[in-house]
């Protein structure tokens, strides 16, 4: 049988789609695992897709969501400025009254 793709599912759905392809999961950086619900998987061992003999284990890992993790993206430079620019107003009280005249 192949192994499903696992990554970026929710951890329950990750169970659930486990225990539908006749696999256990286990997750070694969660001993809490059984309990885990809404935590994404971002990392399964074997990959998706190897073949395995049916009640294969099959490893997944965590992200805990604290602001997410990897590698960050270089933010590129603003673009030059040029063309027209539009100027705004200066700032003012904004329950200020204008009245007409």
């Amino acid at each position: 049988m192949r192994v499903p793709r696992l990554v970026g599912l929710m951890a329950v759905d990750a169970r659930e789609t486990a225990r539908a392809w006749g696999l256990s999961l286990n997750a070694p950086d969660r001993p809490d695992f059984h309990h885990t619900v809404v935590d994404y998987v971002v990392r399964q061992y074997p990959q998706p897709g190897a073949e395995v003999p049916r009640d294969s284990m099959v490893y997944v890992w965590f992200d805990f969501g604290e602001g997410g993790g990897g590698v960050r993206e270089p933010r590129i430079p603003k673009p030059p400025s040029g063309g027209m620019q539009r100027r705004l107003d200066e700032p003012g009280d904004a329950f200020e009254v204008i009245s007409s005249p």
